[in-house]
């Protein structure tokens, strides 16, 4: 009844063809669903504020590392003058 070549024409045709009408499928949902990209766009917007503020932090802490620096040097030399 069934040959192993008709079997192997099945699998070789029949698996990519399953894939390709699945990933449609998968396709048209979300498009159906619509509402995913807004998410997106939401929790883009909350992470890019987020780094931003991450941002301003670290750049307000290097300068306040630099003035300690600054003030340490200084005391540093006021004390070899001495």
């Amino acid at each position: 009844m069934w040959d192993v070549g008709r079997l192997a024409i099945i699998m070789i045709f029949g698996i990519p063809l399953a894939a390709i009408v699945g990933s449609f499928v998968i396709a048209g949902l979300k498009i159906m669903k619509g509402d995913s990209s807004e998410q997106d766009t939401k929790l883009r917007t909350q992470e890019t504020r987020l780094i931003q503020e991450i941002h301003q932090g670290l750049s307000r802490m290097e300068q306040r590392v630099e003035a300690l620096e600054t003030i340490l040097l200084d005391r540093e030399r006021e004390g070899d003058e001495k």
